[in-house]
């Protein structure tokens, strides 16, 4: 079978609810598309722009739950964040909250370089899984 070029306007798993993988030569899977992704704002949770994101719920200081609006297939996906301030100065780390994440919600926490737990004008996440 020859490779080379594939032109596309769509294309769709034959599996529903399952996303389109991507396959080496040998029929190896190595890689898939983003299953979710936000750009919110971490002060209060609105949403900027979003695919698969339904809402973002600020539960405290830094501390925000994002809700699927399709749920993933397990929870052994992967959660890819960041965020800086209003004037452009990054901050520390984002990460996941908890241990085991749920099909239909993430949840993430924000700290700055002392590993103060802090809001972030500017929040960028993608999730990337099965």
């Amino acid at each position: 079978m020859p490779y080379g070029q594939v032109n596309a306007d769509t294309i769709q798993s034959s599996t529903t609810g399952t996303a389109p993988v991507f396959k080496d030569g040998s029929g190896n899977q190595i890689g898939t598309l983003c299953r979710a992704w936000v750009n919110f704002n971490g002060t209060n949770g609105a949403i900027r722009a979003a695919y698969n994101v339904s809402s973002v719920t600020r539960s405290g200081t830094g501390t925000y739950v994002l809700n699927f609006t399709t749920a993933m297939s397990d929870n052994n996906y992967t959660v890819m964040a960041s965020g800086g301030s209003a004037s452009g100065v990054q901050y520390g780390a984002v990460t996941t909250a908890s241990a085991t994440p749920t099909t239909t919600q993430a949840s993430l926490v924000a700290f700055n370089t002392a590993m103060t737990v802090i809001d972030m004008a500017w929040m960028y996440v993608a999730v990337f899984g099965n």
